[in-house]
């Protein structure tokens, strides 16, 4: 009989534990070899509803429909061992009600196997999040910019450049956390606001394009990659693969137009 222990993945409980300690790492991921690739460097991976846009040519996120999401989340969660895999839930799949919403959920864990579900909006999605959480559905919140809103918002724009709205997003912070949320997302806002959040509550807050006093740090993989065609300010550039990939692309059609390939080793004899 086999004495190896089984990887165990990363849990929420534990996400949430490492509150005020080490640095979170995350990155999103929407299959199964990259999320092979980043499985081993990252505490928790979202498949995040940005596949619409990095994927699949979406001008916004709003399309995105659950079936997508799911089909989505079981790749990632089959080709990972470790990490927490936390999907999103995609609009209009829980805005509706709390009822709803559970259906969703449950049906995203259940298919994906994933371990959480993250939803956008703050006290506004207080009781769903409560609802949910009562139900043994982990959530992730997601506060500051919204891409699911970004309509309602006028766009992708900076959340708090104003001080007198921050009470709003302390108070969007503090809602979901006192709702059982595990953790949270502050995207697109004020570096002094999103520090100062972090500070306020006791789940930690996982910062893009917000504030390195975050308690973790999460980006589009395709973004950090080289792989978008323009990337968000917040984003630092880790690798250029896309210029890497053209320049396979081209030697490889280069020697096909010269029948240089296949060449002796890559055919049978």
């Amino acid at each position: 009989m086999s004495t190896q222990k089984p990887v165990r993945r990363k849990t929420c409980p534990q996400i949430t534990a490492m509150k005020g300690g080490d640095p979170i790492v995350s990155l999103t991921s929407y299959h199964a070899h990259t999320a092979q690739i980043v499985d081993g460097h990252a505490d928790f991976i979202l498949v995040g509803d940005s596949l619409g846009m990095v994927m699949h040519g979406m001008e916004t996120t709003v399309g995105v429909p659950i079936d997508l999401m799911i089909m989505h989340g079981k790749a990632v969660v089959r080709g990972t061992q470790q990490a927490l895999i936390v999907v999103d839930m995609p609009f209009g799949t829980y805005e509706e009600s709390p009822e709803v919403a559970f259906r969703n959920a449950a049906r995203i864990l259940k298919e994906t196997g994933c371990g959480a579900v993250k939803l956008e909006g703050g006290a506004r999605m207080a009781d769903t999040i409560r609802f949910l959480v009562q139900r043994g559905i982990p959530v992730m919140a997601h506060i500051g910019l919204t891409p699911q809103s970004s309509h309602v918002m006028g766009g992708f724009k900076t959340q708090g450049r104003e001080e007198e709205s921050w009470a709003e997003h302390e108070a969007d912070a503090r809602a979901v956390t006192d709702a059982g949320a595990f953790a949270i997302v502050l995207e697109g806002m004020v570096e002094p606001l999103a520090a100062k959040i972090t500070k306020q509550i006791e789940i930690p807050t996982i910062g893009i394009g917000a504030s390195a006093d975050c308690d973790g740090q999460i980006l589009v993989l395709e973004d950090m990659l080289g792989l978008s065609p323009r990337a968000p300010k917040f984003v630092k550039v880790y690798g250029d693969l896309g210029a890497q990939i053209e320049a396979s692309v081209k030697a490889y059609a280069d020697e096909v137009r010269a029948r240089q390939f296949p060449g002796e080793a890559q055919v049978y004899r």
